[in-house]
């Protein structure tokens, strides 16, 4: 049986205070088990405790940056952090926007009721063509971002900028009016 619902669309930016407070927990998840090991075993044992608290340091990292997340999905859209999730309904969207952030990247952003914003995607400027990874995995998020707002018919205004280099590079057509 086919579906022709679109799966959820991962997006959202991890704010900076966020970021260090994640390193911070992972590097306090690395030491203890170090540690503990170093404690039981011996001095001759510290490659073998880091390499253990190195792992689950890492894997606690990737859990907490797993859950960080803005999930849109058809039903509305979900804020998760590790610790709550807000659920927004899509009639709370006034419009998006893809503009110029303050540090120079462009922002993919929702614009809600009560003045408030939901940054969705921030990359560096698109200048050329897909070359690795990491720029197919943005081109992807806002091309199904970009394809899940129009069939909410959700207004997306786009710096004209930004529309030609992302039609030149990326493939991607400008939003229909």
């Amino acid at each position: 049986m086919t579906t022709d619902r679109p799966a959820p669309v991962r997006a959202g930016v991890v704010p900076g205070s966020r970021i260090a407070l994640y390193a911070a927990v992972a590097v306090l998840v690395t030491a203890v088990p170090s540690a503990a090991v170093v404690a039981l075993f011996g001095v001759n044992r510290v490659v073998t405790g880091v390499l253990l608290g190195g792992v689950f340091g890492i894997a606690v990292l990737v859990a907490l940056f797993r859950r960080d997340a803005v999930v849109l999905s058809e039903r509305g859209i979900e804020r998760r952090t590790p610790w709550s999730a807000r659920s927004l309904d899509w009639e709370r969207v006034v419009g998006g926007r893809f503009t110029l952030d303050e540090k120079a990247r462009w922002a993919l952003a929702l614009d809600l009721t009560g003045d408030a914003e939901l940054v969705l995607l921030s990359i560096p400027p698109v200048l050329r063509p897909v070359s690795n990874a990491y720029e197919m995995r943005k081109r992807e998020q806002v091309l199904q971002v970009r394809q899940l707002l129009r069939e909410k018919r959700i207004p997306i205004t786009v710096l004209p900028e930004i529309a030609t280099a992302l039609q030149r590079h990326w493939r991607l057509a400008p939003p229909a009016r």
